[in-house]
């Protein structure tokens, strides 16, 4: 039997609601050859204003300790570092981590809305690779700032950063189908390589690893030009490599074509750990209330399976992440549950509690 031990941090507002539900589906597939077990950490804003720490060494060492890590949400508004920006230790973990790969599925399930006009035998079935530790995000904690007059941040972009960036992305596009549209296995790079070095470079490495796999289809895009194709014809597109801010405001472009963040889960991959998260923030405004939807932190745990089963060879971690997915797929189509965000009344725990019995039957 495969035996894994998971890190779970839930964090702030909606992060621990929606974090248990999620646990709720996984003590559903264990078992049958898959045992789960985890331990809880704090992490966030909530913990720092109470002890003046977001990130703790204990937490730091049980997510190195981890097989895979499981977070909710960190952050809230009206917390800030001295600095001015908002507590995101899940961003501390990118970094001290080395998760460079940020994953972002964006897939338009059955029962799902959205606000595109999505012809008749087409569908959105994306994943952006979105790098993670360099970027305009490299900047973090940095910068410069004169007063308030003058404030300055640099976007930095690496020749090995971008290579192993887009090497994840080339390997998941083989295991791929193909873009909804053609069955064409293919990966865009989306960069500012018209205006900034930074972005030129990002592109020529990118173009240089495309050379490694002849059998996929390798193209480029400007950002501002994309953020008009994602809308037009979002079903063109099979995997998306890009920088880490474009990537962090594309992927939620994404998201709202496919039924909001409350769908939208993620991945923070490197070569030693991983990180799983849903997309979303932690939404103060409804934490309590049973409103927040469970799915993209079900999905997110269900990425984490996955992520598991590949990197063991464990078709049992493979088949319980098959088994939820499919759950959530069924639970959307025949609309048993759904949260506000994406048209219905039920509660967070109803939707918990409906992936369950999807899962049992």
């Amino acid at each position: 039997m495969s035996a894994y031990q998971i890190a779970v941090i839930g964090g702030d507002g909606i992060g621990p609601e929606v974090m248990a539900e999620a646990l709720k589906v996984l003590r559903a597939v264990t078992g049958a050859g898959l045992s789960l077990s985890w331990e809880e950490a704090e992490a966030g804003a909530t913990l720092w204003e109470r002890t003046g720490e977001d990130l703790p060494k204990e937490t730091l060492a049980l997510c190195q300790g981890a097989d895979a890590i499981l977070f909710g949400a960190t952050g809230l508004p009206n917390v800030r570092y001295p600095d001015g920006t908002e507590i995101a230790p899940q961003i501390t973990l990118r970094f001290v981590l080395d998760l460079y790969a940020g994953v972002r599925p964006i897939r338009l399930y059955a029962g799902l809305p959205s606000p595109l006009a999505v012809p008749a035998g087409r569908t959105i079935d994306y994943v952006m690779f979105r790098e993670n530790t360099e970027g305009l995000f490299a900047s973090r904690g940095g910068g410069a700032r004169v007063g308030s007059s003058l404030a300055l941040d640099s976007l930095v972009i690496t020749r090995a950063g971008t290579e192993r960036v887009a090497r994840r992305a080339f390997e998941w596009c083989r295991r791929r189908p193909g873009a909804p549209a053609d069955g064409i296995r293919r990966v865009t790079c989306v960069d500012k390589a018209n205006m900034f070095r930074s972005f030129a470079l990002f592109r020529q490495v990118f173009q240089e690893v495309a050379r490694e796999y002849p059998g996929i289809e390798a193209e480029c895009a400007y950002v501002d030009a994309m953020s008009m194709y994602l809308v037009q014809a979002p079903w063109h597109y099979d995997v998306i490599v890009l920088e880490n801010l474009l990537g962090d405001i594309l992927s939620d472009l994404g998201a709202a074509t496919v039924g909001g963040l409350g769908v939208a889960p993620s991945g923070d991959i490197g070569d030693r750990w991983a990180l799983f998260q849903p997309s979303h923030g932690t939404a103060p405004d409804i934490a309590g209330k049973g409103l927040a939807n469970p799915l993209a932190m079900i999905l997110s745990a269900a990425m984490m399976l996955r992520w598991l089963g590949d990197r063991r060879g464990d078709p049992a971690a493979v088949e319980a992440a098959d088994r939820i997915e499919r759950a959530v797929g069924l639970v959307l189509a025949k609309g048993i549950v759904k949260t506000r965000d994406i048209g219905g009344s039920a509660t967070t725990r109803d939707v918990g509690e409906a992936i369950q019995k999807a899962l049992g039957a």
